[in-house]
């Protein structure tokens, strides 16, 4: 959005934006300086939800759950509203003004005044058997002696005009819940919130006793049926375990059952036993039978000590040999063989203890007995083991059957006893919840107070805010809904083409350019439009120098936007310079003839035929042809640009009055021939659609220059 351009916008409807505010201000000032005074009244209820001094001990333990404390506060709150706890409102406040007709917090209205005396009692008698039994004001009221509903509606006593001044809140996340009224009589303020809080702290108190009283009474129900249903398993439980004798089947069948993995590892350890004397008395077999390598034989023992004698000897010989030989090295050497021989001997003789041969072998035989006792008692303990444990195994058997009965007798009675506590704990808890339920309290009654700042000076205020803003929006949407161009930054932005120049709208009727550049009086539109003009022809002038080129193309998106007049314009303006100016077309009435102007008429068409042409002093017009016949069908494209040429050495500038675009075949032949192009749009108009292929076609043109922004007001050139 373009800031300035709807500043410009607001700027123009200033006095729209200040009289309206003012306005709407000061009807509301008259509106709102009789308003009657309102008095407020407010009565406190203290709830305990979050005060920790009115709970019991260990119950504020646990953190407190503010989304659960949050919904309670919501609950209680739409509970007073509710139709019940209002009625019995509106019943209090109807039952008020007719017991007391000399009091009454409002004057009668016609329906309740056009009553008499004996019609008013039992009217009171009516409403307070509906506050007995706390009925519900509806329509259906309507359908009795008196229209009830009618006549509290008629008094502002009814739920929906008592809602629209009652507020009920929470403040700022306390323990209380705030009842405020207003109305236009202290003494109502106070009674409707004394009354709303009293009543319904009454009302919810009991409310919440029934509510909890059900609940335990059915819970003791549901709770005396769990029990019942408890001693029924457990006494089917000891029942089974009578009569099969099974006190603990768990513990004796782990007793059984240990005392069988015993005896299996005895059993075990025996034949491991008997195994290994087996083994032990095949040894013993062999070595008496010399089977091992070991002789215990008498004749084996006494010749190794017959050969360790006779080696002894032989070293007794060899030792004296020894002696009486002086001592010879051979004879030393032969001793030294003699003691090795007898050491091995005698070693053998030591490993094989056979030092007493024939106690070794008695005691082999003695051994071997002993371990065929051992593997008799073995094998006879064998038998003992397996006896026990076929009596093990059969007892171990006989407690399979009871085990699937007593798990399911079990299994029954544990989750009876389970839904039994359960219950128990949910009737413990209401119990107690029961005994510190939310008790509401009225921490503080309402009073009759002064009456409330006067809400005029808000009003007005408003009033004047909100006619301000009003208009403002319109003024925007006014804005943004404008597509209307009036300015050249706007053209160049809806184009995004350059723009040349603007130039200024002339009221006068009879207008003539001698009469713009010869202007004493000093008429601002003159003036702005010579110095708007000077800067276009500035342009256009560098453009020419720029590249040798003479011939410009004035065009338009439709017609009526002054291009003709823009045409003869720039030729008068060149002209000025010095310049010899062809204008092709263009208005001829603004160019005036004088002594240096145009006298002749003289036309296009026969120029092209002729090839002549009779020049003035400075600006020679030749007219166009009113039909818009097709150049192209004249002469052709080669014979007009040899025409075009003899006018290019003629003059110095040359300036056709191109078709608008809407025209765009006969536009297209014209902008053949021209050299350099400027379009003129109307400052006020907005682009169509249409015009979009128009703007393409004359911004991909070799010469186009830019646009001129034409009849634009005075005020808004900057």
């Amino acid at each position: 959005m373009d800031i300035k351009a709807f500043l410009k916008v607001l700027n123009k409807y200033k006095w729209l934006l200040i009289l309206v505010p003012i306005t709407a201000a000061v009807i509301t000032f008259f509106l709102v300086k009789n308003l009657p005074k309102e008095y407020s009244s407010e009565a406190q209820i203290a709830t305990g939800l979050v005060d920790q001094s009115k709970q019991v001990v260990g119950a504020g333990t646990q953190n407190a759950d503010y989304f659960k404390i949050n919904q309670q506060f919501s609950n209680i709150i739409e509970r007073m509203k509710m139709r019940r706890i209002m009625s019995i409102l509106s019943y209090r406040l109807i039952l008020h003004d007719l017991e007391n007709p000399k009091d009454p917090f409002k004057p009668y209205s016609p329906k309740l005044d056009s009553l008499d005396n004996n019609q008013r009692q039992e009217l009171i008698q009516i409403f307070n058997e509906k506050l007995q039994q706390k009925s519900v004001v509806t329509i259906l009221d309507n359908k009795g002696k008196f229209k009830l509903y009618d006549i509290l509606s008629s008094m502002g006593y009814n739920k929906e005009d008592l809602e629209k001044k009652l507020n009920i809140y929470r403040p700022d996340n306390s323990d209380f819940i705030n009842v405020n009224y207003v109305s236009e009589n202290p003494k109502l303020s106070a009674f409707v919130v004394n009354t709303l809080a009293i009543e319904f702290i009454n009302n919810y108190g009991r409310d919440v006793n029934t509510n909890q009283n059900n609940s335990i009474q059915l819970l003791d129900s549901l709770l005396k049926k769990k029990e019942s249903t408890m001693n029924e398993k457990n006494a089917a439980l000891k029942e089974f375990k009578m009569k099969n004798g099974v006190l603990n089947l768990d513990k004796q069948s782990e007793i059984v059952y240990t005392q069988i993995s015993a005896n299996e590892e005895r059993k075990a350890q025996a034949i491991r036993e008997i195994q290994a004397n087996l083994m032990a008395i095949a040894d013993i077999d062999a070595k008496l039978n010399g089977r091992s390598g070991d002789s215990f034989s008498q004749g084996n023992s006494t010749v190794d000590n017959r050969a360790i004698v006779n080696l002894k000897n032989q070293l007794k010989e060899a030792n004296d040999a020894y002696i009486d030989g002086n001592f010879k090295v051979s004879d030393k050497k032969r001793i030294d063989s003699l003691s090795r021989l007898i050491d091995r001997l005698s070693s053998r003789i030591s490993d094989g203890d056979v030092t007493n041969p024939i106690a070794s072998r008695q005691g082999l035989i003695q051994q071997k007995l002993a371990l065929q006792t051992a593997v008799s008692q073995a094998k006879g303990s064998i038998k003992s083991i397996d006896n026990e444990l076929a009596m093990l195994k059969a007892k171990y058997n006989s407690m399979v059957p009871f085990d699937a009965g007593i798990q399911n007798y079990e299994r029954d009675a544990e989750l009876a006893t389970k839904d039994y506590m359960a219950s128990l704990d949910s009737y413990n808890q209401t119990r107690t919840e029961q005994n510190i339920a939310l008790k509401l309290q009225l921490a503080q009654v309402g009073l009759e107070g002064p009456p409330m700042p006067s809400k005029g000076i808000i009003y007005i205020g408003l009033a004047g805010i909100a006619s301000f803003f009003i208009c403002f929006v319109s003024v925007l949407i006014i804005f943004l809904l404008d597509n209307t161009i009036r300015d050249s930054r706007q053209l160049e932005a809806a184009t995004n083409s350059r723009v040349l120049g603007s130039l200024n709208y002339m009221n006068d009727a009879d207008l003539s350019m001698r009469n713009v550049w010869n202007d004493n009086k000093n008429n601002p539109e003159y003036t702005a439009y010579r110095d708007l003009l000077r800067s276009l022809r500035f342009e256009i002038s560098n453009a020419f120098e720029s590249d040798d080129t003479k011939i410009l193309g004035v065009t338009s998106l439709n017609d009526k936007e002054g291009k003709s007049f823009i045409a003869s314009s720039l030729a008068y303006s060149f002209a000025m310079i010095g310049k010899k100016v062809l204008l092709i077309g263009g208005e001829t009435e603004v160019v005036k003839s004088n002594s240096k102007e145009l006298s002749l008429s003289q036309d296009f068409e026969t120029f092209l035929v002729k090839r002549q042409i009779q020049t003035e002093d400075l600006i020679t017009v030749l007219n166009k042809n009113d039909n818009n016949s097709s150049l192209l069908e004249m002469q052709n494209a080669k014979n007009l640009r040899a025409g075009f040429e003899v006018l290019r050495n003629e003059f110095d500038v040359i300036i056709i009055d191109v078709n608008s675009l809407r025209d765009i075949n006969i536009a297209k032949e014209w902008l053949l021939f021209t050299e350099k192009n400027i379009a003129v749009f109307e400052s006020g108009k907005s682009l169509e659609d249409r015009d979009k292929e128009l703007i393409a076609y004359i911004k991909d043109q070799p010469g186009f220059l830019g646009w001129v922004l034409n009849k634009i007001q005075l005020k808004k050139i900057k």
